[in-house]
């Protein structure tokens, strides 16, 4: 029950700890993991959830989540942080809970917040408790728990992976935030332009605790035109100054096909430019990754295929180490796929054999190709290549389109020494 004490603490607590959900409909992000037909709503709706590790970036809903779970099911909460407790903290709270099942039937939810920073012993001083059903444990944590925890806790958890926020749901945030009576601004009178909106939202990267921190301060720090508190564009950006550049939504994407761009045209500076600029105005890393992946086929291809192996170990590396150190991997392989020799063969085919199989989708497949056992596969005369020494030449594709070549090598990097067949070349029209 809150005391007037507690209601003085609240009253005084940062913005986005006064707004924070109370239930799943007002919890924003993650539909991947709590939509409406979703095993973790389910189960959080029917008290059925068991112990479980949430992890993911900051601001995402991980510790709300975890109230709101406590909430849902009548039980009891307890919070400690992994840098500031120890084994004696984890007994008491073992044992209260054992107290609390025994006396009231009811489940006790542990959240631990930097669940990764435990050691062995702090972890191994949980697993009975788990295991009896004393303590549903959450852990929160921004790394990768199946790298960052010990084995003996994740086993006995489920892992949700929380995502940053999108654009709307940062938006959501800052007009509850404007209108709230309670806990937000909505008895202020508030004038705010839509561009500085945009900058609090571009400016938080995905965490809404930053977009409603920068949104106090503007409410506080704003001067009042006729008894009104106006946040205008130019306020917002000199909040948001540490980010350097401005972040409307179409410099964004101005942006980021820069960055494409510098891939394909094999300027590792530009590159590294834009991937690092793109990062500072708030862009998640892994997005950029994304497109890195993707370059490294489309832009790169077989001419060198190391540069699709260089990119996905370095994203694994990022996902392993996170900031700042994550990004020199990034760097790494930007500059890789830069530098390497360019082919869009494997696009150019890619989109070639789409074409026929949107015109030719009800084709055949030749009968010497059909699932016949041995026998019938002689009489159909399908040609076994390694009777050939391991090439043959014979019909693979559909009679519509059997002299098709979609795959055409190009004469740049490793690429240079792939040759197709003489049967094949004809068709090139080379």
């Amino acid at each position: 029950m809150d005391t007037l004490f507690t209601e003085n603490t609240k009253k005084i607590a940062p913005l986005a700890e006064r707004l924070r959900p109370r239930n799943l409909d007002e919890f924003l992000g993650q539909e991947h993991l709590v939509g409406k037909y979703s095993f973790l709503r389910r189960a959080i709706l029917t008290d059925r959830l068991g112990s479980c590790i949430f992890y993911g970036p900051p601001g995402t809903g991980k510790t709300t989540l975890a109230h709101i779970i406590a909430n849902q099911t009548n039980s009891f909460f307890v919070k400690l942080n992994a840098v500031s407790s120890g084994v004696a903290d984890v007994k008491q709270v073992i044992a209260d809970a054992k107290s609390n099942m025994e006396l009231y039937s009811k489940k006790t939810y542990l959240l631990l917040d930097e669940c990764h920073r435990w050691n062995k012993a702090q972890s191994d001083s949980m697993l009975e408790a788990i295991e009896k059903g004393y303590i549903i444990f959450i852990g929160a944590t921004t790394e990768n728990p199946f790298m960052s925890m010990t084995r003996a806790i994740v086993s006995r958890c489920r892992v949700f992976e929380f995502k940053s926020l999108s654009k709307n749901h940062i938006l959501t945030a800052i007009d509850r935030a404007l209108t709230d009576k309670e806990n937000g601004f909505g008895n202020l009178d508030i004038e705010i332009d839509e561009k500085a909106k945009m900058y609090f939202v571009y400016s938080s990267g995905g965490d809404a605790r930053v977009a409603l921190g920068n949104l106090e301060i503007a409410v506080i720090s704003s001067d009042k035109v006729n008894g009104k508190i106006v946040i205008s564009e130019e306020n917002a950006r000199e909040l948001c100054a540490s980010n350097n550049l401005s972040v409307d939504e179409d410099l964004y994407f101005d942006m980021l096909s820069a960055f494409c761009k510098s891939l394909r045209g094999s300027d590792a500076d530009a590159g590294l430019y834009w991937a690092h600029r793109l990062i500072k105005a708030g862009c998640d890393p892994l997005l950029i990754f994304r497109r890195l992946l993707a370059h490294a086929s489309e832009d790169v291809g077989l001419a060198n295929s190391n540069a699709l192996v260089v990119s996905n170990s370095a994203m694994q590396a990022y996902l392993q180490m996170g900031k700042p150190e994550g990004l020199i991997p990034l760097s790494h392989a930007i500059i890789y796929v830069c530098m390497s020799p360019k082919s869009n063969s494997v696009i150019e085919a890619m989109h070639n054999a789409m074409d026929d199989v949107d015109k030719t989708f009800d084709g055949a497949v030749p009968s010497h190709l059909k699932n016949h056992n041995y026998f019938n596969e002689k009489r159909e005369s399908y040609k076994y290549p390694h009777s050939f020494g391991g090439y043959v030449e014979q019909q693979y594709l559909p009679d519509e389109i059997k002299d098709r070549v979609y795959y055409i090598p190009s004469k740049n990097g490793s690429e240079a020494s792939i040759k197709l067949p003489d049967w094949k070349l004809k068709n090139t029209n080379k």
